[in-house]
């Protein structure tokens, strides 16, 4: 099989859109375009040509560049099946019960709603990489917009039984404050206080820290770490359930 190369585009001020390309096939994918210049720079100067956008949910800010894109370059759009109205010039909607195919690379699509109800993610398991939009982030997850504590618990519990080495590429570089917020509740978490100071650094050279890994992410976010001792006494939650502790962390950081 052919290589797949990812590239990190920023965009707006925290937002990140990823080219995905395998040179040799002749497709290239752009994950999640907010805005279009952004990729068209990044596209010209590697010289590759768009043919697909893939989009992990409607919000604008992750499909802002769909129509301009697809119009200059007749991009196939791919997005969420069942929210599919909300999805601006859509072409292809994909669902848990069919893989997607990039050219000859697999991307297994799971069903990860709760910040919005439809929410997808790529998961190109054969190359080690997935494409959690606003569900997972480094060191955190995101706000419940249109889905309960539960469904954000299953659909995080989702990603965390990817491989440990899958690399993971989430839709905002929010890592720092992230990381800050989780220290409050897991101060003790020795992985946690060495990944900081590593954020720290790259965020001083105004460096990105995506990708993480599955296995990063099960040692260093609370999200994934509801069972985690320290943080169920910092909570005073000690015989609650996980998805209750993952309520009341997800409330406190709404407010952090």
């Amino acid at each position: 099989m052919s290589h797949l190369e990812i590239e990190l585009i920023p965009c707006l001020a925290d937002n990140c859109a990823y080219l995905v390309c395998d040179t040799v096939g002749g497709v290239c994918a752009v994950v999640d375009p907010s805005e279009p210049e952004p990729v068209r720079q990044a596209l010209s100067a590697r010289g590759w040509r768009l043919t697909h956008i893939l989009n992990t949910h409607h919000h604008y800010d992750h499909t802002g560049g769909n129509l301009a894109l697809k119009e200059e370059f007749g991009a196939e759009v791919v997005g969420p099946g069942k929210d599919r109205e909300r999805i601006p010039g859509i072409d292809v909607g994909v669902d848990e019960d069919a893989p997607f195919y990039l050219g000859s690379h697999r991307a297994r699509i799971l069903e990860i709603p709760a910040h919005t109800r439809a929410h997808i993610a790529f998961a190109f398991e054969d190359e080690g990489a997935v494409f959690t939009g606003d569900t997972l982030f480094a060191m955190g997850c995101g706000r419940l917009f249109e889905g309960m504590p539960a469904m954000m618990w299953q659909s995080l519990s989702k990603l965390a039984q990817l491989d440990r080495d899958c690399r993971v590429y989430c839709g905002h570089e929010y890592t720092l404050n992230n990381g800050r917020f989780a220290l409050t509740l897991e101060p003790g978490n020795a992985d946690l206080q060495t990944r900081m100071t590593e954020v720290e650094a790259l965020r001083a050279k105004n460096e990105p820290t995506i990708p993480s890994t599955i296995g990063l992410e099960s040692r260093t976010n609370p999200f994934l770490r509801p069972q985690s001792a320290e943080i169920r006494r910092t909570l005073d939650m000690a015989n609650a359930d996980n998805v209750e502790v993952f309520a009341e962390m997800r409330r406190r950081k709404d407010v952090f």
